[in-house]
């Protein structure tokens, strides 16, 4: 067999996120600390400084110059220290805006196909969560322009992106505005990706359609019923991109210990909903599908046309003769008279008895 040498990947001139974190626990590095009872805390390690909980306290010159994954004792107590996961990040940092969280933020990387060096306009920043996942996906090469309306919330975002990533990602802006307005000043068709996470994004479908390249991804999330309805509509009365997939994801952890195995009592249910769709290229159609009925139900009538509404087949819909409802008019009216009478005997009764009664 023949072997083959592979060219060595040039690296870049600088390390952000996690790859500057690697060998030993340093000055400033993000520390995440799991107490006796599980619980999650999320430090900045400085010399001097302590951590304190109710179940103990560790200094934190003695994780400094440790190795990045270790167990410290305070007593009899025992803490877990390592650094802390991107996911793990996101859900400890501070927030303005509530954040998309790590389960869909990786749905979104992964079906809206986030690619590293590609060029992604984001509307809604919040928090930074999502922000976050697009600029590890997109790498240093890739361009994401972030839109916020609130100069507070960028503020946040700006902070927490910053902190995670040790400085200014060289790949990512942040402007305050209009989705619209920052989309109609790019050139058309300059966009590989658009993620929308925003109240009214029907707003902004026009303006999608001309920046987003032909082909490109455009992924929306929404929390609400109404929303995606209504989303959706707006996406297919455009006739400029293809039909439209949906669907929420759900995290059900378990429970593990022997033979306690079962699911744990609580769950990350719904969060929101995720829709993609892709543009068409200018003068294209969106592709006309044909469906068909279910074996059963060919040749019946009783299918629904926009021209003749519902068709009048009786097995479907059945007409009831006008004896039979003469019948049935009769039985309740007559029911509710005799609940009528009964009732007035009864309130009759009841004052009779009231009206002898001595005191």
């Amino acid at each position: 067999m023949s072997s083959m040498e592979y060219e060595t990947p040039r690296t870049a001139g600088r390390s952000f996120g996690q790859a500057q974190r690697r060998g030993p626990l340093k000055r400033g590095d993000f520390v995440q600390i799991t107490d006796p009872k599980g619980r999650l805390h999320t430090v900045t390690l400085e010399p001097g400084q302590v951590f304190q909980c109710s179940r103990g306290r560790i200094p934190h010159d003695a994780l400094i110059g440790s190795p990045a994954s270790v167990t410290v004792k305070d007593g009899d107590k025992q803490f877990q220290i390592v650094r802390p996961l991107l996911a793990d990040y996101v859900m400890s940092m501070p927030r303005g805006a509530a954040i998309i969280y790590p389960k869909d933020a990786a749905q979104i990387v992964t079906f809206g196909d986030i690619f590293p060096g590609a060029r992604v306009l984001e509307a809604g920043v919040g928090s930074g969560a999502l922000s976050l996942f697009l600029l590890s996906a997109i790498g240093t090469t890739g361009e994401l322009i972030s839109i916020e309306r609130r100069d507070d919330f960028a503020a946040i975002a700006q902070g927490n992106v910053d902190l995670w990533f040790g400085g200014r990602h060289p790949a990512w802006s942040v402007r305050i505005g209009e989705f619209n307005d920052a989309a109609q000043a790019r050139r058309a068709e300059s966009i590989d990706r658009v993620v929308l996470d925003m109240l009214t994004p029907w707003e902004c479908l026009d303006s999608v359609a001309r920046v987003l390249s032909p082909g490109g991804v455009l992924t929306i999330y929404v929390a609400t019923v109404t929303q995606l309805s209504r989303v959706r509509e707006e996406i297919v009365s455009r006739d400029r991109f293809t039909p439209p997939q949906v669907w929420e994801s759900f995290i059900r952890p378990w429970h593990l210990e022997g033979l306690a195995v079962r699911p744990q009592h609580r769950m990350v249910a719904h969060t929101g909903f995720i829709l993609t769709t892709r543009t068409l290229a200018t003068g294209h159609e969106p592709q006309q599908r044909v469906s068909r009925p279910a074996k059963a139900a060919e040749n019946l009538r009783g299918q629904w046309d926009d021209e003749n509404q519902w068709g009048d087949d009786p097995q479907l819909n059945r007409a009831i003769s006008a004896k039979k409802v003469r019948r049935s008019v009769r039985d309740v009216v007559e029911k509710s008279k005799n609940l009528l009478k009964d009732s007035e005997r009864t309130a009759a009764e009841q004052d009779a008895q009231e009206d002898n009664v001595e005191f």
